[in-house]
């Protein structure tokens, strides 16, 4: 089966790590995002993967420079301009030549979904487009999805006010479509799939839904993120797990790392301490230094204490300085 995976946003949500590395290609447990999404798609039967790029494809290619990722085939196509999800899809597609059912999937989402259920879902639906709804505690920050008894997706409610959504269940960005999806979208012409493209196939009665319990996160945003790396540490993950500290981590023997995770090339010096963090490839945790709740890329000097911040991999924390709930460099001062 074949996939196409957006992966075309900015990252500005994640940023000043997105200055010097894509979204996708962040790391999550030692291994790219990229890598263990696709992985995903893989374990449910997919084999073939487009890239919907909207930047340069070099570094996915230097990655992956076989032209394969977690066993599928991988090819890019690269937008000539932003066409937002339902462009890119149809860009992507028709890139690769695609003519059967096919999956799409959000690049900046890990789960655990079974994606073959989802298919046999949507073809035990005679379905035009299949959603993965995942159930929150608030959904009024979201797209929320009312369905009927059989599965069938009745409306969308965007961000709904407190104690007025139909369900608690929201677009969880993995898709099963029909080739007749790529009809309704206009080549080369940017339009939203989420916002056009399947309202107007809701109107026909074409698109179904199917809620899942499975592990689900966004890692769009440094907190969820971080999250993403901390739930790989803590295990209990069916499919993915990471050691803490990767083999090429150079960690002094009297550092403490606690519930965090080192990455290769990264050095955390004498006396350091490190709770709930991750600590990047080539970040330097300089000596006695004491990082909490934060994600850092570059350089944390001796005896600084750093909390809930995101350093990048030009930002640097001098020698003592306290440093609580910001960014270095800061991605509003660019």
């Amino acid at each position: 089966m074949r996939a196409v995976v957006l992966v075309g946003g900015f990252g500005t949500r994640l940023r000043p790590l997105t200055y010097s590395v894509p979204k996708p290609m962040l790391p999550v447990g030692h291994l790219p995002i990229i890598q263990r999404l696709i992985a995903n798609l893989v374990r449910g039967g997919v084999d073939d993967v487009t890239l919907a790029l909207g930047f340069k494809p070099e570094p996915f290619v230097q990655a992956f420079p076989d032209g394969t990722c977690a066993g599928a085939t991988l090819h890019y196509a690269v937008e000539p301009e932003p066409l937002d999800t339902a462009g890119a899809i149809r860009f992507a597609a028709e890139f690769s030549g695609i003519d059967d059912t096919f999956v799409v999937a959000n690049g900046d989402v890990l789960t655990d979904l079974d994606v073959s259920a989802l298919v046999a879902f949507h073809r035990a639906r005679g379905a035009e487009a299949t959603l993965h709804l995942i159930a929150v505690d608030d959904p009024s920050a979201f797209g929320v999805v009312a369905l009927d008894a059989a599965g069938r997706v009745e409306r969308f409610v965007e961000k709904p006010a407190p104690g007025t959504a139909p369900s608690n269940l929201i677009n969880a960005g993995t898709y099963v479509l029909e080739p007749s999806v790529l009809q309704r979208i206009e080549l080369g012409v940017k339009a939203s799939i989420e916002r056009v493209t399947f309202p107007a196939i809701v109107e026909s009665g074409g698109v179904y839904a199917l809620a899942t319990d499975d592990y689900w996160v966004d890692t769009g945003t440094p907190a969820l993120y971080l999250s993403a790396n901390l739930d790989l540490v803590a295990g209990g993950r069916p499919h993915d797990s990471c050691q803490p500290v990767a083999a090429d981590a150079d960690v002094h023997a009297s550092a403490t790392i606690d519930r965090s995770l080192v990455a290769a090339h990264a050095r955390v010096e004498a006396d350091a301490v490190v709770v709930e963090s991750v600590v990047l490839d080539g970040a330097v945790v300089g000596q006695r230094a004491y990082v909490d709740g934060s994600i850092v890329m570059g350089r944390i000097g001796a005896g600084a204490r750093v909390v809930d911040s995101v350093i990048g991999a030009d930002g640097v924390v001098a020698a003592e300085e306290l440093l609580s709930g910001a960014c270095r460099p800061d991605p509003d001062a660019s």
